[in-house]
């Protein structure tokens, strides 16, 4: 009776357990801030005649939705699932920076308007502008898949979604602000803000990375004992070394396996001393 009772309290444990997990998944339809805003802030000085930029200097984390919401999925209809769910890329992202405009800017020349340009960025880091409502954007900006380096920016505030691969490597960003003549789309001399630098740490997300490469492999029958492989890269003139690599049962055949750079391309079997 004791024993049945027990078996009875696991199961519903069990039950209860599920039932608590399936509550806790969720399916995403927006992309998750990963935290506060970091905001770098534009202004122009009119008395200078050219923009400023103030740095926030909190370094924001890329994170893999494994790591902040884990269990979660995005919607499979959503433009961003591809990059960033679990089941697909599951890349780091973050959308806490973001561009906005000081309350104490002054006004812009008439006929300009702001660029923003990507200088140079790590290789992994990809950005997309993104939008949560419909129409739902996930649009590579700022060289991404080929996209123009430049991007116009009309002063509201602007978040970019940030990702690269999960992992512990860094990664950074340099951009410049600068004004544009909307008569003739040529950049105005001396209004950039200089180069300004976006930083990020990068969390792996708990996978075990996977590593491939090609190899050689001998096999020859177990029955086949006493004697010792030997190897060279010349028929004719090339001396005969010993493969001191220990064999190893594969498929039920005995084998040695050569490295990439082994320079040997003929073998032969040898009785053993």
């Amino acid at each position: 009776m004791k024993n049945s009772c027990l078996v009875r309290l696991i199961v519903l444990v069990a039950l209860l357990s599920f039932k608590s997990s399936a509550l806790l998944a969720a399916t995403l339809n927006a992309v998750p801030m990963q935290g506060g805003m970091v905001m770098p802030m534009l202004s122009y000085r009119a008395t200078e005649g050219r923009l400023h930029v103030m740095m926030d200097v909190t370094v924001p984390e890329l994170t893999p939705l494994l790591v902040s919401h884990p269990g979660d999925n995005f919607d499979s209809d959503d433009p961003w699932f591809e990059v960033l769910d679990p089941t697909r890329q599951s890349h780091s992202f973050s959308r806490r920076y973001g561009f906005v405009m000081g309350a104490a800017t002054d006004l812009l020349p008439t006929g300009t308007q702001i660029w923003i340009r990507l200088l140079a960025s790590t290789p992994e880091l990809a950005i997309y502008r993104y939008a949560n409502t419909d129409p739902k954007a996930f649009e590579p900006i700022f060289g991404t898949h080929g996209s123009a380096n430049t991007l116009h920016w009309n002063g509201m505030m602007f978040h970019p979604a940030f990702t690269a691969p999960s992992g512990t490597n860094a990664q950074a960003a340099t951009f410049e602000a600068y004004l544009v003549n909307t008569t003739n789309g040529e950049e105005v001399p001396g209004t950039s803000t200089g180069p300004f630098v976006l930083n990020w740490t990068n969390v792996p997300d708990g996978r075990p990375l996977l590593s491939i490469e090609k190899r050689m492999v001998i096999f020859w029958p177990t029955s086949a004992t006493g004697y010792a492989l030997e190897g060279t890269d010349d028929l004719e003139t090339g001396a005969w070394t010993s493969v001191t690599n220990a064999p190893v049962t594969v498929e039920g055949q005995s084998a040695i396996v050569l490295s990439p750079d082994d320079e040997r391309t003929f073998f032969r079997m040898k009785l053993a001393q």
